[in-house]
């Protein structure tokens, strides 16, 4: 297997850097990567990218940093960055020059490269970063550093099954770090969902990437203009009984597309249509979620209802707290009142699990906020989980 430490020797140098928190999180991130690679020789027989240490980490968020802050013709840098060599990438671009890895320079080529999917290819070169080219296509455990607006970065990596959304591993706003605790979707009552998105089961495997509310909760935040997903047991009708009716949108017989699709991914289509049409079939449920009032489909993925409103059941009690938490490290859980979480739609997703225990709901605000609303029976609450690191 490749490693980085191959390339470095006693002696070489890295650049200087300034921003402080490059500095701050390059030796939990370094360590993140070094635990999983020995995780995936385990337990995958795939390929998977060399391994950066923490100098190289610090070096590249640090450049990537500053050139985030600045502009080009008015508009500011969106660029992925990927630190391997060309050889470890399949249908690389190579540039017929290196380019020295500079503030500079990532401003230069930014507007190449803002598309969803495509990296700028970075390598250490006779003692230096060098951008060689671009590619679309990366391993498994590749470090991969994403400018999402001047000054916010996320650290992430792609899975080694090749599937479904990267993982995250830090997110940096400015001065603020958030390192993602994997240990948090082991805690009891955290929904599976909560341990999908971050990327890992309790026995340290890779966990199945392919958890379609993950993609629907990426889909939902992306299209900006928030929304609620109810996921309700298919074997039980109460849920009925916490929504207003009659339902203005609802759905008969059920829509079963995404369901169907759930249930071909054993082999009855190649992998590549198979994702085409779930990621096609997961944006349009998703874009139900922009319409006022909330989605609802059942734990087989069959869509029930859209544009549903939300109430009280009538057995049922306001709910007055909740525990929130978010899956970074160094967060603690607080309790609060719905309302001093959100607006109506956290109000009215965390009413719906208060009455209906065993479901979920998936709330995204317009501002990017992304929450996952489940019942804890062991704090016999409403729990929030913020997630927002977890999807960017």
């Amino acid at each position: 297997m490749n490693t980085f430490e191959d390339k470095i020797q006693p002696g070489d140098t890295v650049p200087v850097t300034t921003y402080k928190a490059a500095r701050a999180v390059a030796g939990v991130v370094e360590s993140h990567f070094e635990k999983h690679h020995v995780s995936a020789i385990k337990h995958y027989e795939q390929e998977v990218a060399p391994r950066p240490n923490a100098q190289i980490i610090e070096a590249i968020i640090d450049t990537t940093f500053w050139a985030s802050l600045r502009r080009e013709e008015g508009r500011s840098p969106k660029v992925s960055i990927a630190f391997l060599a060309p050889e470890n990438s399949e249908s690389p671009l190579i540039f017929g020059e290196r380019l020295k890895f500079t503030a500079n320079v990532l401003t230069k080529l930014a507007p190449a490269v803002e598309r969803s999917g495509i990296h700028l290819g970075v390598w250490f070169y006779e003692n230096e970063l060098y951008i060689w080219g671009t590619t679309r296509h990366i391993p498994g455990l590749c470090f991969v550093l994403e400018v999402i607006e001047p000054g916010m970065l996320v650290i992430k990596h792609r899975r080694v099954d090749g599937f479904g959304k990267f993982v995250n591993v830090a997110v940096l706003k400015g001065d603020q770090v958030k390192i993602i605790n994997e240990e948090s979707g082991k805690v009891r009552d955290c929904p599976s969902l909560i341990s999908s998105m971050i990327g890992f089961t309790s026995s340290s495997l890779w966990n199945d990437s392919l958890n379609v509310l993950v993609q629907l909760s990426v889909s939902m935040r992306d299209h900006g203009r928030g929304g609620i997903l109810l996921v309700v047991p298919s074997k039980s009708q109460d849920w009925r009984e916490s929504i207003i009716h009659p339902i203005s949108y609802a759905v008969q017989p059920a829509f079963s597309e995404l369901a169907e699709l759930h249930k071909q991914h054993s082999g009855e289509l190649t992998p590549v249509l198979w994702q085409s049409k779930l990621n096609s079939a997961v944006n349009n449920l998703a874009g139900l979620t922009a319409v006022d009032g909330a989605t609802i489909i059942n734990d087989k993925y069959e869509l029930l209802a859209f544009g549903a409103k939300i109430g009280r059941s009538p057995n049922g009690k306001p709910v007055e707290e909740m525990l929130v938490t978010e899956p970074i490290i160094g967060n603690r859980g607080v309790v609060v009142h719905p309302v001093q979480s959100g607006g109506t739609r956290h109000l009215s997703a965390a009413q719906f699990v208060h009455d209906q225990h065993d479901a979920i709901a998936l709330v995204a605000s317009q501002d990017g906020r992304f929450t996952i609303f489940s019942w804890s029976g062991c704090e016999n609450k409403v729990q929030a989980h913020r997630v927002d690191a977890l999807l960017l």
